[in-house]
């Protein structure tokens, strides 16, 4: 019981810290852009796949097209990472 006091007091002390909501936020940020890239690679597969359905014979144009979109997804991600662990990294030192 002691030891819980002790670490709810320790808990109550860092709380009052900006450190830790830092690092919520820079974990929310790596996270919500990983999460949003993953909804618009799906939706960029999805619409590509309907359409070589629709029309196989463009099936070439639309699967470079949509590679080409998923890349540039990809990097508005990797850049939304990168910003979370550039927030990490000011936090921690």
């Amino acid at each position: 019981m002691i030891e819980v006091m002790a670490l709810l007091q320790a808990g109550a002390a860092a709380a009052s810290s900006d450190k830790g909501l830092a690092m919520i936020g820079a974990g929310i940020a790596a996270g919500g852009s990983v999460i949003g890239a993953g909804i618009g690679i799906g939706g960029i597969g999805g619409s590509a796949v309907e359409g070589m359905a629709r029309q196989p014979e463009a099936a070439g144009k639309i699967q470079t097209a949509a590679l080409i979109f998923a890349a540039l997804v990809e990097g508005a991600a990797l850049f939304g990472v990168v910003i979370g662990f550039q927030i990490q990294g000011k936090i921690l030192f």
